[in-house]
């Protein structure tokens, strides 16, 4: 039999500190070369969006690759991509850790709506806020202290 899969996560991290350096004038040349390497990864990406301190991912995983290797991958290539290139001139790196929140095939058209109006959501909430509502959404429990 072959493998069958159907594995939709919304990822989420934020850069070093939460500091707001993603400038948006430069956010396609980086969401172009993220959505390169989760194509590499034998992944689909369904939307990718951000603000100035953080990023919203959307996508499938291939079953030959877990989660935390592909977020892993994301991270290290983007921190090198935008270190030799200079587009975001005062980024230092990304937060350690990250959300994944998995979903069903209904809730993926939903979740996508949400990714591509960030810059509207963020002008009444902030990433730690929306990060907090996520997590209780999920029943994660948590501990305030390693959201930063």
């Amino acid at each position: 039999m072959s493998t069958y899969t159907q594995i939709y996560y919304h990822i989420i991290f934020s850069t070093r500190e939460i500091t707001p350096v993603l400038n948006v004038e430069n956010h396609k040349e980086l969401f172009g070369y993220i959505w390169g390497i989760i194509i590499n990864k034998k992944c689909h990406l369904y939307r990718i969006n951000g603000t100035l301190d953080h990023l919203h991912i959307l996508c499938d995983l291939h079953p030959s690759i877990c989660l935390a290797d592909l977020v892993k991958s994301i991270k290290l290539a983007a921190s090198k991509w935008i270190k030799e290139n200079q587009v975001f001139p005062n980024f230092i790196g990304w937060q350690d850790g990250y959300g994944a929140f998995t979903l069903t095939i209904q809730e993926r058209e939903v979740v996508r709506e949400y990714i591509r109006n960030q810059q509207e959501h963020h002008q009444k909430m902030s990433f730690l806020d929306e990060l907090k509502n996520l997590l209780v959404d999920a029943g994660i429990e948590f501990d305030e202290r390693y959201l930063r």
